[in-house]
């Protein structure tokens, strides 16, 4: 397992054990099933965001990858 797996895992586990097992998208803010779960830079990377776990949230799969499809606002 990659390191970013683990640290998915473990933001997951962390988000649910202190919301009882609700873990919402960082984007939609719908419930984020465990199978759907992906990691989403707060701060794109793009945009000077780090890899630390403080800029890192969960967020559904399609919400992630629609998030990045966007045009970057000019």
């Amino acid at each position: 397992m990659s390191s970013l797996s683990l640290i998915r895992v473990k933001i997951y586990k962390t988000v649910a054990r202190q919301l009882h097992g609700v873990v919402p998208c960082w984007v939609c803010g719908g419930h984020v099933a465990f199978a759907d779960a992906t990691l989403e830079h707060i701060q794109p990377q793009s945009e000077g965001g780090s890899g630390h776990q403080d800029n890192l949230a969960i967020s559904h799969d399609a919400c992630n990858h629609q998030r990045h499809a966007k045009a970057p606002v000019v």
